[in-house]
């Protein structure tokens, strides 16, 4: 039942000494607005983070060729090789767990060398399969992306990315359809592409020209070879386990030792990802212990100043006993006074941090930053709340055991 006497006592005794309530409060509110801006600035930063690699696959790994280190089958240390179209089949054949691969090439032919009319650039021109595409994700601002019959047909189409339309183009105009020159040779654009993600393999998608990886081979006369070799895992597949395979295919099929470790490089962005991941747990573990560290000095601070309200209030306690007061009365009221002070106190933190956050939110919004968002979540507020009674709690523990040890007829006849 609530006691309506009972809680005006309390706020009474709390506003008693306002100035020496409001500093023993400032030091939970300080920490709980410290703990509420930490944990939104950690958020903003864990989503900024996951913001540039959103559409990019994280299931995923890439292949490079180096230099031999090892001599072996009569060949030398330090030869050159090259991954060719040849080890496509045998990938797919031998390494089960793979879902999508795509070979890749790159060229920059020097200044300018993207055109249309009296308009042109200079940018990165990339070859790819149409899986590549399910890999480092596009969103398609106009047309579509490159297809199988491109690639089988060897078709002089290409996908361009929004920067290389705004410079060749006319703003609000369709490229699919036009012709653009690249690197000498016509290229009609079949879409414009924007990347969704902050990761861009071999430069900047904005800036970039892609077009089938058979077209490039045969129009910049590229042989068979392969720059880089993109490749992503099953379902519920380690990434390690198909970046092991196909690095062990390569190297059969290219006559390198088994122990060569530098002769192919390759990159497991499933591994970038979970240190990604570990970095956040790191940050947010680092944000509550400070945080809650901050919040445990407000606690001595508030159980402090309950020792002083004790010992002021001897004598009515005293009286209060002598009348039939049980302990837990006494107990009782010692813990709600602690309890509401400390609450109170987080509340306008949490508030307070809360609004500051929305503001930062609202400025950060404004920009393409890469924080993002700073918010709390909602599970974070309630569990503050718990955490603000535990500590009120615990404030009021020594206080309370204090009062108790006050005998009546003591208490009673101290001046």
């Amino acid at each position: 039942m609530f006691d309506l006497d009972k809680w005006q006592e309390i706020w009474i005794t709390i506003t008693h000494n306002k100035s020496r309530s409001a500093l023993t409060a400032f030091g939970v509110f300080w920490g709980m607005l410290m703990l509420v801006l930490m944990v939104g600035a950690g958020k903003a930063l864990e989503q900024g983070i996951f913001s540039q690699i959103e559409g990019f696959a994280t299931n995923s790994c890439f292949f490079e060729t180096q230099r031999t280190t090892l001599p072996y089958k009569g060949f030398r240390q330090g030869r050159r090789w090259n991954m060719t179209n040849s080890d496509i089949p045998v990938i797919r054949e031998k390494v089960r767990e793979l879902q999508y691969l795509s070979p890749m090439l790159f060229n920059h032919s020097g200044d300018r060398n993207v055109m249309r009319g009296e308009k042109s650039g200079s940018y990165m021109v990339k070859g790819c399969y149409p899986e590549y595409d399910l890999i480092e994700k596009n969103k398609m601002l106009y047309g579509r992306y490159i297809n199988d019959i491109d690639i089988a047909e060897k078709r002089k189409v290409c996908v361009i990315g929004e920067r290389i339309c705004e410079v060749l183009f006319q703003k609000g105009e369709d490229p699919s359809g036009k012709q653009i020159r690249v690197n000498g040779i016509y290229f009609q654009v079949v879409g414009v592409a924007r990347s969704t993600s902050g990761v861009n393999i071999g430069g900047n998608n904005a800036e970039t020209v892609v077009m089938p990886f058979s077209t490039m081979q045969q129009a910049f006369n590229q042989g068979n070879i392969i720059h880089l070799l993109a490749a992503t895992a099953k379902k519920g597949v380690p990434v390690k386990r198909i970046q092991e395979r196909i690095e062990e295919v390569l190297k059969q099929q290219h006559q390198i030792s088994p122990d060569d470790r530098d002769a192919v490089w390759s990159m497991n962005i499933e591994e970038q990802f979970k240190m990604f991941n570990n970095l956040g747990t790191g940050v947010a573990a680092l944000i509550w212990i400070v945080g809650l560290g901050t919040l445990f000095a407000g606690a001595v601070g508030v159980s402090n100043i309950m020792l002083v309200t004790v010992r002021e209030r001897t004598k009515e306690i005293g009286i209060r006993r002598a009348l039939g007061a049980t302990p837990r009365n006494i107990i009782g009221q010692i813990f709600s006074e602690s309890i509401v002070l400390t609450v109170l106190a987080g509340l306008l933190g949490i508030v307070l941090g809360v609004g500051l956050l929305r503001v930062v939110g609202i400025l950060l919004s404004q920009g393409d930053q890469f924080f993002k968002d700073p918010q709390i979540p909602f599970s974070m507020a309630a569990g503050s709340l718990l955490i603000l009674i535990l500590i009120g709690a615990l404030a009021g523990y020594i206080p309370a055991k204090r009062a108790m040890m006050i005998k009546p007829v003591e208490a009673i006849s101290e001046e």
